[in-house]
């Protein structure tokens, strides 16, 4: 499966065959400016199409770290001496879900120390504050998306109106820099600032060992251009198009063994998980994978830039 970035995702589910509404059937299949002008709809079709609120089973990806998330959204369990990490959480109601995964595995969801989040968008944090009551743990966030976090998504630059994208507001109680490194027991994340999708948004970055195998993981964010996004021509803030591009640049300079982003589709959770049965750790290790990935989101980017400018792409030879 080619990487796609959700955006590219919507475009290859929405043009195609999927009549998931009573919108798409009565009109069609929206297009992305269609959905640029109705987030809510956005929102909805995202639900139903790119499967976010269905269970998956849980699995072990590499050394301490396991996938506890939905079908469609990727949630990541860390095992470390002093208790769990978890990163990101999917849809807000999807708490329970998440727990019983975690227990799926054998591990307890009290023992929950610490939640991170590649970005403060409903569909990555709707269950920290579910699980930040269950458990204790401690909330960690960028200085950049803190603000955000505490809101309940009320002050994101393009769904803050919409109470569709609105999650139970989390109070953040550890703020962390750009290059920062998050420490639990035997567990060491460096956070990278990777802003431009929201103005927080982060890659995290870690090593692990398996079965004497030292593996370096990426967990990549911050480079989907959703609908209605405007990045040239009346930016959707001020800078955005020049986070984008240096986030594009902080992840090329990565070289990670295994990458492992917020969207399933993504990097094709699927269908590594399905040949890790056979393979082991082998199946997730994709450093071109990641590399082709950057490449397309960078077409992406030169793309959606050039349409806002009116700049006609020029004939392939």
């Amino acid at each position: 499966m080619s990487r796609r970035s959700v955006g590219e995702a919507f475009a290859l589910v929405l043009v195609g065959c999927l009549a998931v509404s009573s919108t798409a059937v009565a009109q069609g299949p929206p297009d992305r400016e269609a959905l640029a002008r109705n987030p809510p709809l956005f929102m909805e079709l995202a639900r139903k199409t790119l499967k976010w609120d269905e269970p998956a089973e849980p699995a072990k990806i590499v050394g301490p770290i396991y996938s506890v998330g939905t079908k469609g959204l990727s949630v990541f369990l860390v095992k470390t001496t002093e208790g769990l990490i978890v990163i990101n959480t999917p849809m807000p109601g999807s708490g329970r879900m998440v727990e019983a995964a975690i227990r799926k595995i054998g591990f307890d969801p009290k023992d929950i120390r610490l939640l991170l989040a590649g970005h403060a968008h409903s569909d990555h944090v709707g269950a920290h504050a579910f699980l930040q009551e269950r458990s204790g743990a401690k909330v960690a966030m960028i200085d950049e998306e803190k603000d955000l976090m505490e809101s309940g998504g009320k002050l994101d630059f393009h769904y803050g109106a919409y109470r569709e994208f609105d999650f139970d507001p989390v109070k953040v109680d550890q703020v962390f820099g750009d290059g920062d490194v998050i420490k639990l027991g035997d567990v060491a994340i460096t956070a990278l600032s990777t802003n431009g999708h929201t103005r927080g948004s982060t890659t995290f970055v870690t090593n692990v060992v398996d079965s004497g195998k030292v593996y370096t993981v990426v967990f990549p964010n911050g480079l989907s251009i959703n609908p209605g996004y405007r990045l040239a021509k009346n930016p959707s803030y001020f800078g955005i198009e020049a986070n984008f591009r240096r986030t594009l640049r902080v992840l090329e300079l990565l070289k990670p063994d295994i990458w492992l982003a917020p969207h399933t589709e993504t990097y094709d959770f699927e269908g590594k998980l399905a040949r890790s049965a056979t393979e082991g750790v082998k199946a997730w290790v994709d450093p071109d994978g990641y590399r082709l990935w950057l490449i397309s989101q960078r077409e992406n980017l030169e793309a959606t830039v050039n349409e806002e400018l009116g700049i006609k792409p020029r004939p392939k030879p």
